[in-house]
């Protein structure tokens, strides 16, 4: 089976520059990654599906490392395109900034208590972890999106997570 993806060219030049990740995934998948306009997979269909995912998260912002993680099944990747949700390219970055926080406070807070990671880029917000923690940090920023406050957020994630390892 041979498919096609499209990664932003930044992401593409990662790839191109550090051949070692792009040879490690094929070894993993046991596919063909050809870099050209798209990026080309060739391979069985199920190996070249689970490449495909690898490679969306990456080209999501999220490095290899933890892209990996998607060719395990409990694993998910989830993107909210903000586009669906608010109409002002305002509000877009007030929105995008609020889940950020100051200094990457709120993204790290996020991450640390639903034990995901999130990408935020362009006009999306991707969220990759465990099936069942991906629902409680899109609850997480569906609240921020909605305007709740910061601290009714932190509040939020103690009681859902109290005891929570650190990374």
């Amino acid at each position: 089976m041979i498919d096609f993806i499209k990664i932003p060219e930044k992401m593409k030049k990662v790839l191109i520059k550090d051949n070692k990740d792009r040879k490690h995934l094929e070894n993993l998948t046991d596919t063909k990654i050809t870099i050209g306009d798209d990026l080309k997979i060739e391979g069985e269909s199920f190996q070249v599906y689970q490449a495909k995912q690898v490679l969306k998260a990456f080209g999501r912002g999220f490095i290899i490392k933890d892209a990996l993680s998607l060719l395990d099944d409990s694993y998910g990747l989830e993107i909210i395109d903000l586009t669906d949700i608010i109409k002002s390219q305002n509000r877009m970055g007030v929105v995008k900034g609020r889940i950020i926080g100051t200094r990457g406070k709120t993204k790290k807070m996020i991450e640390r208590y639903t034990e995901t990671k999130l990408s935020i880029q362009g006009k999306t917000v991707s969220i990759l972890g465990e099936w069942n923690k991906i629902s409680v940090s899109k609850e997480a920023l569906m609240m921020l999106i909605k305007g709740c406050n910061h601290s009714t957020l932190y509040k939020w994630l103690e009681r859902q997570y109290s005891g929570v390892k650190e990374w």
